[in-house]
This record gives structure tokens, sequence and C-alpha cells, in this order.
């Protein structure tokens, strides 16, 4: 099955969200819609495309604020992320006011996700790995026929996710990078939570808080 996948960036942190459509089907899942609901729906509608659900990487605002309002004017579930990032999503309208972003209430997915589920999007069935580090409950969506991942905020071009949060975890994050994502492959291509996208075989080699030439 072949998939679409438009980034549409939201809200002031400029936060990858994404439209990935199932070509097969026209359905599509909403990846971490942070916020700016109408630049997402005015992306899905030139895809022609139907959602059926959201998905979430974590549960930092900027990820999931506008998550619960997509979910209920559209009908549809949401799923994600693990259930570890449930404390960040209880306080999601404090967090939203400290840090002077657009008010979201707090709300809980329809679907926790695990280490080794996997989310359909149409015909299209998208695999679920457990990295924490940056948050305690994020996940990683992985398409293995096409290659391609959505890391949210564990992995950038050149970077890493930040670990100054609380519950983050910088020993947990190297390892959800080197042992669940790095295995994967060379060739698998990411969208990160924020700019570029890269692969892991760069990132492996030039990323200088994850390379082979760090950890050997």
């Amino acid at each position: 099955m072949t998939i679409e996948c438009t980034i549409v960036p939201v809200t002031p942190y400029q936060q990858n969200c994404s439209v990935i459509k199932c070509q097969a089907t026209g359905r599509a899942a909403i990846v971490d819609p942070g916020g700016d609901v109408e630049r997402i729906m005015e992306t899905v509608q030139n895809m022609d495309a139907t959602v059926e659900k959201i998905i979430l990487t974590h549960a930092h605002m900027d990820h999931c604020a506008a998550s619960d309002v997509l979910r209920q004017q559209l009908e549809i579930p949401l799923e994600g992320p693990h259930r570890g990032d449930s404390f960040w999503l209880e306080k999601l309208p404090e967090w939203c006011k400290m840090s002077g972003f657009p008010h979201a209430d707090a709300f809980e997915p329809d679907r926790w996700l695990e280490q080794g589920d996997t989310v359909m999007v149409g015909e299209v069935e998208l695999q679920v790995i457990h990295c924490p580090g940056h948050t305690p409950g994020h996940v990683v969506f992985v398409y293995q026929d096409q290659r391609v991942a959505w890391v949210g905020d564990v992995l950038f071009q050149g970077s890493i996710g930040r670990t100054d949060f609380p519950k983050g975890n910088h020993d947990e994050l190297i390892s959800s990078i080197r042992d669940k994502l790095f295995p994967l492959g060379d060739d698998i291509t990411f969208i990160p939570g924020h700019g570029p996208t890269s692969t892991f075989g760069q990132e492996r080699q030039t990323n200088p808080f994850v390379a082979d030439t760090r950890y050997g």
C-alpha cells in the first residue's frame, strides 16, 4: 500500500504536523495537531482525504493542543501516545497558560499505545515503537513498506530531543534512538517534530549526539 504525506507546520513553534493518506482508500490520519486547525483542514481538503483518526507521538502542547478540538469536530478517535504521558495531558491547560500558548482543555485519548502495537490508516499499518526520553510516553510511528517514520521530538537532523522537561531522561532517549530506531535501517527517512527530514543513516554518521563515532 502507498501513502501520501503532507507536512503542515503549525503553532509559533513550527511543529511538523503531518497528514498521512492511504492512497488505496483515501482515508487519512492527522499526526500531532498542535494548533492551526484551519490550516490542517485546508491541507486535508487539498489532499482529497477523509480523516478517520488522530495519532499522537507525545503530549507536549505544540503536538497535541488541537487534538481534542479536531476529535470533536470530526467525530473521530484519537490514538496515542503511551500512558506514560498522561500527566502531561492532565495538566495541558496549565502548560499552555505558563507558555503563553492558546488554551487547550485536558483530555484522554480513545486508545493509549504500547510498544509493538499497530495503528491502521485506511489499509496501511503503522508500527508503534515506544521511545521514552523526551517524554516518558513518547511513541514513534513507522511505515516499513515505504521506509518512513514519524519520530516526534525524539530525533532531529543534527540534534536530539530535550530531556530537561518533567520526567525527561537523557539516557533513555539515547537508548531509544540507538537501540530501537537505528536498528530499523539506515535507509529510513524520518519526519521530526521540528525542522527538516533526514535519515537514520545520516544521523548515525553525522549527528554529534548519537553518531556511531561517539558510541562505537
